[in-house]
């Protein structure tokens, strides 16, 4: 990569860091079968993360890459004080590797410091790195659809359970006598209490996992849709709201989504924002003022859009209401049009691709669920040769 005059500075100092360790050549003592015989010393395992290490190497102080075989990404030789060595990126991680690892192990922990000092010194360069794979959009999106998705069911299941139990309570005390009534009195006030307490909780948990579900789903079907096509506009939406999120794949034109977005917003800023802003009540109830009537309650300002405190605010949208709602929304989600993008995003765990979705291939896969599951069976083909480094 052609290197920022301002970063050649940094070249220097991590060239200077890495001293005495310099690429492979004619002079450095090696076996002539180092690349099979070469196995992994103990230094090496505390290495840093291996891209970090390719992009100081390879990238920024341009030692040779003997590229790819198998079970290997890649594999840089070094001189160290006159003696070989191999950094290499294996199937069982990065490593550094010299024939007979006992009698060098001392040298490979001092590779081991070189590597790391000069890492530390090039951190400029990676940041740099960074934006600019960012601003070209070569990369993935990692996608949590699926592990997000099963908490949601997690407490969702777990908030039903509650809940039966809760009728079935319910029932059971209707059938009793006066006398079984009085002689349980106690047992039965705390235990249908202690039950509507868990409901509660688990309400509050099924509504946050959903809207972490559908912050975090958004942005990939504004990818997948091609509302959004750069590194650039996927940061600027995950660090937007989710009321922008929402707008990002669905369109408020249409009446049905807008009635979703309405009522999502309501119980988003009573139940998320309760637990959000200190719990004080779901309209936001932290006072409650002396008064001929009694103690009556004001709203905060935050809970209301303004900075005038109130005694009155929008209907609170009771646990059950709320998560109702929410499930007629997870159906509309996956309906019409997006229904391909569920095949890529919770059956399969795949990133998204930015350069797929620049040069329209999730467009093409988007039109059907049959040319989703096709571009999905590929990609999770090439995922699985490409985990087990099988080239």
């Amino acid at each position: 990569m052609n290197l920022p005059e301002h970063l050649e500075g940094v070249r220097v100092a991590a060239k200077r860091a890495l001293q005495p360790i310099r690429p492979a050549g004619e002079t450095t003592a090696a076996p002539k079968n180092l690349l099979f015989s070469s196995q992994r010393t103990d230094a090496g395992r505390g290495l840093p993360p291996y891209y970090l290490v390719y992009f100081l190497l390879v990238d920024l102080l341009e030692f040779r890459n003997l590229g790819r075989f198998e079970k290997l990404a890649w594999s840089v030789p070094i001189d160290y004080n006159g003696k070989a060595f191999l950094i290499e990126h294996r199937k069982f991680g990065l490593g550094i590797f010299v024939e007979d690892p006992a009698a060098h192990e001392k040298a490979a922990a001092e590779v081991a410091v070189r590597i790391h000092k000069a890492v530390k010194v090039a951190r400029p360069y990676f940041e740099w790195r960074a934006e600019t794979a960012v601003a070209e959009s070569k990369l993935n999106v990692k996608n949590h659809t699926n592990e997000l998705g099963e908490r949601f069911k997690y407490f969702l299941s777990e908030y039903k359970s509650v809940v039966d139990s809760i009728r079935s309570e319910e029932g059971r005390r209707k059938d009793l006598s006066p006398e079984e009534w009085m002689s349980g009195c106690n047992t039965f006030s705390s235990e249908p209490y202690m039950l509507t307490e868990r409901a509660t909780w688990l309400a509050g948990a099924v509504i946050d996992a959903f809207f972490s579900f559908t912050e975090h789903v958004f942005i990939h079907l504004a990818i997948l849709q091609g509302k959004i096509a750069t590194g650039n506009e996927v940061a600027s939406l995950a660090g937007a709201d989710w009321a922008t999120k929402f707008k990002a794949v669905f369109d408020l034109k249409d009446s049905t989504a807008k009635r979703f977005y309405d009522d999502l917003t309501e119980i988003r800023r009573q139940h998320r924002n309760f637990v959000a802003h200190g719990s004080f009540g779901k309209q936001g109830e932290a006072f409650t003022f002396h008064s001929g009537a009694g103690a009556a309650p004001v709203l905060l300002p935050h809970m209301r859009g303004t900075q005038k405190f109130a005694l009155t605010g929008p209907l609170t949208v009771e646990d059950p209401e709320a998560i109702k709602t929410i499930l007629s929304f997870m159906e509309f989600l996956w309906a019409d049009e997006r229904e391909p993008a569920r095949i890529y995003l919770q059956r399969t765990s795949l990133p998204v691709i930015m350069t797929m979705a620049a040069d329209g291939t999730y467009a093409r896969a988007m039109q059907s669920c049959e040319e989703m599951e096709s571009l999905a069976e590929h990609l999770v083909g090439e995922w699985d040769r490409s985990a087990n480094m099988d080239w």
